[in-house]
């Protein structure tokens, strides 16, 4: 074998372990990411309680004092 031949098949494994790597890595990103709650997001006027509500509800009643609030748009 020649040299060539050798530092070619390092090269390429090389390449071949960093590239299971990132696919590994990846997966493990994408698993432990937080999935995006369908659920809206309400502050209460008069007490500043921060809660959230079903997403087919455009006005809430805050579960502390009882006003209603309208959800908060970012």
């Amino acid at each position: 074998m020649s040299t060539v031949a050798i530092i070619t098949g390092y090269v390429i494994a090389g390449i071949v372990v960093l590239g299971l790597l990132a696919i590994i890595d990846e997966r493990q990103r994408r698993r432990f990411m937080a999935t995006p709650s369908p659920d809206h997001i309400f502050r209460c006027s008069r007490c500043a309680y921060v809660y959230t509500d079903d997403n087919d509800v455009d006005r809430s009643r805050c579960p502390q004092c009882g006003t209603l609030n309208e959800e908060i748009k970012f």
